[in-house]
This record gives structure tokens, sequence and C-alpha cells, in this order.
């Protein structure tokens, strides 16, 4: 019953912030859109009989897709704290539209790898770029003792919508086949969630969603704001314990990920060698790591609130470096479990992360600071797949590399805790 309350009770604020209710529409739609994409992705380059995908092919494929925008991102990122944020998920979504049906083509005709990789790269810049801006607007629509619940409750739709879009997947795959043709029809389909999120990102009036004017606003020409996008945004990372020390344990759980994601792919295609088989294995695993992240958000304001904001995160730290140990087997049902766990204690983490930038950030620089997290995000996760694929065997049976896993969670832990230090705000 207290459960059951204290939902009723969450309903009832998010009914009573009709802005921000619509703010979760489109965080719901486009994450949904995301899931859907880059599940069909997957399942068209990576499980697709006409194609192979070796474990440097799989880290290729990671790097293309999300290394570059990282790196470019906090420099567009400025843009989010200059122009009107609507007018940029406006934008962003149109860009996303568009390049959405030139992927579907370009799979349909049956081209190469690298060319569809490049236009899913700039799909994903431009997802990106409105999840930044969702996160940044959030501030905007809620009173700030509702920052950390409406946040909770904000992820938690996203990564719900992108657990479905990502398995309703599976239905047109098995409708319409395995190949290049299934692959471009799963693709086709994701213009309509990001269609959706256009019309509701139209929606919102002129300027409700920010920038606020500000004295510490990047001055300047477009130009120079956009150049100097990684400065101003580590800067103030770097300015910001509580951000600095989630960020430094956000990377550790997304290096982490990424090793746990490259032994699941490896070993599935050297065990399952059906490609259909092999995905839902991975689709498991993917599965049970966002279970476990969406049952975070349920836990994590209560726990920061009883706990604060230093002690939480540590916490979940140290709950992940003991977890990642039981996987050393790599037993894939034990694996499967092992990910629902660092999912869930990932998250908490996440969302301490997103409360640090939303809370302790001033509004004029809370653009930059996302980027940096998302290029953060990436950047850790792409640099520990390469990393493992350099020393992968074939049939992915590498101990080895899984207990490293949590060696770095302990990196993580000693580098929040010691960052951290400095400033603990509780709630």
């Amino acid at each position: 019953m207290p459960n059951l309350r204290a939902l009723a009770h969450v309903w009832r604020s998010v009914r009573a912030l009709p802005e921000f209710r619509r703010l979760l529409e489109l965080r719901a739609v486009s994450q949904f859109g995301d899931g859907l994409f880059n599940a069909g992705l997957a399942g068209a380059i990576l499980f697709n009989p006409e194609r192979e995908a070796a474990p440097w092919a799989i880290a290729g494929a990671f790097a293309v897709l999300f290394l570059p925008y990282s790196l470019l991102g906090p420099f567009a990122g400025a843009l989010l704290d200059r122009w009107d944020r609507r007018l940029v998920l406006i934008g962003a979504n149109t860009g996303r539209l568009a390049l959405i049906l030139c992927v579907a083509a370009l799979l349909s005709a049956g081209v190469g790898d690298l060319p569809i990789l490049l236009g899913a790269l700039i799909v994903n810049g431009f997802t990106r770029f409105v999840s930044s801006g969702i996160s940044a607007t959030l501030p905007h629509l809620v009173p700030r003792e509702q920052v950390v619940a409406m946040n909770a409750v904000s992820v938690a739709t996203g990564a719900a919508a992108a657990f479905f879009g990502a398995f309703f997947m599976l239905v047109p795959r098995y409708l319409f086949g395995a190949d290049d043709t299934g692959g471009a029809a799963v693709i086709f389909l994701v213009s309509a969630p990001v269609a959706i999120a256009l019309w509701l990102s139209v929606r919102f009036p002129a300027g409700m969603l920010g920038p606020d004017a500000s004295a510490r606003a990047v001055h300047g020409s477009v130009a120079y704001a956009v150049a100097t996008g990684w400065v101003h945004g580590a800067r103030t990372v770097v300015a910001v314990p509580t951000v600095a020390a989630t960020l430094s344990g956000l990377a550790a759980h997304r290096m982490v990920f990424g090793l746990n994601t490259l032994l699941v792919l490896v070993l599935v295609r050297h065990v399952e060698a059906a490609s259909v088989a092999g995905l839902g294995t991975t689709a498991l695993f993917v599965a049970a790591a966002g279970t476990g992240s969406f049952l975070a958000t349920a836990i994590t304001p209560a726990a920061v609130q009883r706990w604060g904001r230093y002690t939480t995160p540590n916490a979940a730290l140290a709950f992940a470096a003991v977890v990642q140990l039981c996987g050393v087997g790599l037993q894939l049902p034990v694996m499967v479990v092992c990910g629902f766990l660092l999912g869930a204690a990932g998250q908490v983490v996440k969302l301490c992360a997103d409360t640090a930038m939303q809370v302790d950030v001033d509004d004029a620089l809370r653009g930059h600071v996302f980027t940096v997290q998302d290029a953060l995000f990436w950047i850790a996760f792409i640099a520990a797949i390469a990393a493992a694929a350099a020393v992968v065997p074939a049939d992915g049976h590498a101990p080895a590399i899984a207990l490293a896993g949590s060696g770095i969670y302990l990196a993580g832990l000693a580098a929040h805790a010691t960052v951290g230090r400095r400033a603990t705000p509780r709630g």
C-alpha cells in the first residue's frame, strides 16, 4: 500500500505540471523511436545473415556511430544555451526525420556498412541533441524541490519507451525478414514516432524552455560560443564538485557496460550460430539492464532523500564492483542477472549526475554540461569496447576482462568519494 500511495502521489504531481507532462510525452516518443532505430540497425548489421561482424567490426560499428558526435557534441551543445531550446528541438527532430528516411533507403539498396553507419551517426547526433535539450529544459517546468523526483519520472519514462521500441523491432523483423529489406522496413517505421516528436516540439510556446538570461551566459558570436563549447562545459564540470564526482562514477559504469556488451555479443555469436537466437539473447541482456535501470528510478529519490547525493552513488558503485565479480565465469544466464543489477546501480549514479547538473549548474551553462556528460558517456563506452576487442578471443571467453570491470568500478568509487567529499549536499 505505501508503494501504491507513493505512485499515486507521483501521478498527481505529474498531472499538476501540464508543461512537464508534455515534455514527458516528447521524451517518450523520442526514445521509443531511438530504441527502435538502434535495435533495427543492430539487427540489420550485427545479426544479418548477409553481413559479418567480428569483434573489431563490432567495436568499429560502435565507434563510427557514437564517437564523432561525442567529440563534437559539446561544441554544438553551446547552441542549447544560446538559442531558444524549442527551436533547437524542432530543428533537431526535423533533421533526424530526414536522415532516418535516407538510412532506410541505403539499407533497402543493399549498400555497404560504412555509408549506413555514417548516416546513422548523424541520426544519433540529432537524437542526442534532443535528449540533452530535454534534460536541460526540465528545471524550467518543475519546481526546484521536485527536480529529483520528476527527473526520475522522466528518465524512467524514457528508459521504458526505449525498451519497448527496441523490442517492438522484433515484430517487423519477424514479418519482413532479417535481411537488408527487412532492416530497411524497420528503419522506415522509425519515422512515425520521430514525426510525433517533431509535432510535440512545435506545441511548446516560444521561450518557455529557456535558456534564461544570466550573467554567466557565454557572450560573443554564435561561432565563438560553439568554438569554446568544450572549454566552457569542461570548466563548469571541474568547478562543480557534485558534477565532477558523479560523472567520474558514471564514466566507470559506462566502461564496464562496454566491456560486458562486447563479451555478450562475441559469446552469443560463437555459441548460438543462428542469428535470430543470438539477437534474442543479446536483446535479453539489454532488456535486463534496461529493467534494472527502470526500477532504479523508483528507488533513487527515496535513497537520495535518506542518504544524500554523496553516499548514494558511493554505495551504488561499491555494490556494482561486487556484482561484476559474480560474472567472471561468463555464463550467459549469470551475465543477464548481473546486467540487471548493474543496470540498476548505474542508473542510480546517472540520476544523481543529472540532478547535480539540473540543480547545481547555472541554466546559462546547463546545455554545455549535459553535452559534456553525453560525450563522456559514449567515449568511455567506446574506449572500453575497443580495448576489449584488442584482446578478446574468438569464442569470447575472457574472464580477465570481466575481472577488470570490477577494478574499474572500484576506481570510479575512489574518484567519486574523493572529489565528491568537497561538496556533500543532501536531498
